[in-house]
């Protein structure tokens, strides 16, 4: 059975519009299902490692143009998500996941709610971090940002499909300390015991926030689903505690309205783990002003802790995103100096020398002696060359990612990854064919690299180096898109055929 509002023709399960009533109380609740009755917001997350908010912003003419009836008039198409510095709105014309600048990792769309449990951890350079459920990438991307590429990330997804996902994103935006892993929660817990400085529990749950995006979410829903979920989201915080360093920082959440996956996990955690507690979350800070206070009340088991009432839940009847809960949790304790669990295996001296051959002729002398430098760091899994952002053990793991992908060993050559072009800088590169997208022509030319065509340069459009043979990135208004070979007049695409573009 399913009821409609008086506000809303949204069909909520009757159950849960019951719960949803007894909760919020009558009006508010014809606030929030009449908030269901407009569309949901879209927004976008800028990569702050490859450019400013303020930057993409002044790039912004070329998403005019994704947007049907676009008047070109000067008024901004992007505007802030406030509790994210990062985040940006746009209108819902738009399709920025249809443009070069979304293939070059300038941006991450993401529903704007779930840029809060990130923005709300802390995150810093030079951390080892742990992103528990992390599929399919923009919370590990966030805080990847905040980490400024210094640390250890670890990203770890227990579904396969979904854990490949990530992988890709985690390449897309160009990040070098990311280990990927596929591994169940409690296993990784014996490989990584207090280890990490934060950890993010972002948690598989019934999906009441998503209803107005995702339609499995409301056909799947039941209160046999929710404690379900709640029984899992049990083990898997358990395992984020046994991960967690003391004096390190918990960040859970869901997109999930239900107390009992919400307040009453927190709860429940807090009864098993009395050496945690909540850190509440400032309400009056201007960021946080459409937040809402939890609710301790609604779930018996957190009714025992009133301090829980400091974490927050994001409705959408109050601000622009959808569902959310978050909450902040701190282990009693000191950090202290953590040490690597085990000693790294250099690649062989042959692999290394073809990548240092490959360093020398394609990449800068000073991009070249950086990669010379981690050397110690450099492993080979089969005939791939990794650059580990730590010296840790990966042994016993599922690792999709242990790095950033250098590049294949083929025979007697080094052929180099897309992760590595997107890693690097325009300024690391000897030879770059410059594209931009202003140009008609150009944007044409990137469209067909997407698509996995050659590309017959223009002699102009080169910077830096030899133009007529070797490795040559391409960019799009100065950031890297991919990589081709120049010879014989032409620039061979290789750009990777799983992620082309099709044709039409």
């Amino acid at each position: 059975m399913t009821e409609h509002s008086a506000s809303s023709p949204f069909p909520f399960p009757e159950e849960f519009a019951a719960r949803m009533k007894r909760f919020l109380g009558a009006a508010e609740y014809e606030e929030f299902a009449a908030s269901y009755a407009r569309p949901y917001s879209h927004a976008l997350r800028v990569n702050t490692e490859k450019l400013l908010p303020d930057e993409l912003e002044r790039m912004e003419e070329q998403f005019r143009g994704l947007a049907s009836g676009a008047d070109g008039t000067s008024k901004s198409v992007l505007t802030p998500v406030p509790w994210c510095p990062a985040g940006r709105y746009y209108p819902d014309a738009m399709r920025p996941g249809k443009h070069p600048y979304h293939e070059a990792g300038l941006y991450y769309i993401q529903e704007p709610s779930a840029m809060a449990p990130a923005a709300l951890s802390g995150a810093a350079p030079g951390e080892r971090i742990l992103d528990l459920c992390a599929a399919p990438g923009g919370k590990t991307t966030q805080l990847a940002a905040m980490m400024k590429g210094q640390g250890l990330l670890v990203s770890n997804e227990i579904h396969p499909q979904r854990a490949r996902i990530l992988s890709q994103n985690v390449e897309r935006m160009g990040i070098r300390h990311a280990v990927v892993t596929n591994m169940e929660p409690a296993a990784l817990a014996e490989h990584f015991p207090a280890f990490f400085d934060r950890v993010l529990v972002d948690a598989p749950c019934s999906g009441e926030g998503m209803f107005r995006k995702e339609e499995a979410a409301l056909t799947g829903w039941s209160m046999e689903n929710i404690r379900l979920c709640a029984e899992r989201q049990a083990a898997i915080l358990d395992a984020a505690a046994n991960m967690l360093c003391e004096g390190g920082t918990l960040v859970y959440s869901t997109c999930t309205f239900a107390p009992e996956e919400n307040e009453g996990s927190i709860g429940a955690f807090l009864m098993r783990h009395p050496e945690f507690r909540v850190c509440p979350i400032d309400l009056t800070e201007s960021w946080a002003a459409d937040f809402a206070p939890a609710h301790p009340e609604w779930n018996e088991q957190a009714s025992r802790f009133p301090a829980i009432r400091g974490a927050v839940r994001l409705w959408p009847h109050r601000l622009r995103g959808e569902g959310h809960f978050a909450c902040v949790l701190r282990k009693e304790g000191s950090r202290g100096a953590k040490i690597c669990s085990d000693r790294v295996i250099p690649a062989d001296r042959s692999a290394m020398k073809l990548l240092e051959d490959f360093a020398a002729a394609s990449l800068t002398e000073e991009a070249a002696e950086k990669l010379r430098a981690q050397r110690d760091l450099v492993v080979r899994f089969g005939e791939e060359l990794y650059l580990l952002p730590d010296r840790l053990s990966l042994k016993g793991l599922k690792v999709l990612r242990p790095g950033l992908d250098l590049g294949t060993i083929r025979k007697d050559r080094f052929e180099p990854a897309h992760a590595l072009a997107l890693a690097l800088r325009k300024s690391d590169f000897r030879s770059v064919y410059c594209l931009a997208m202003a140009a008609e022509s150009d944007a044409a030319s990137a469209v067909k690299y997407l698509k996995g065509e050659t590309i017959i340069p223009e002699e102009d459009h080169f910077k830096q180096g030899k133009s007529g043979r070797g490795w040559t990135a391409l960019t799009v208004d100065g950031f890297p898109l991919g990589w081709c070979k120049a010879a014989g007049g032409t620039l061979k695409n290789h750009y990777p055929r799983g992620l082309r573009w099709m044709n039409g």
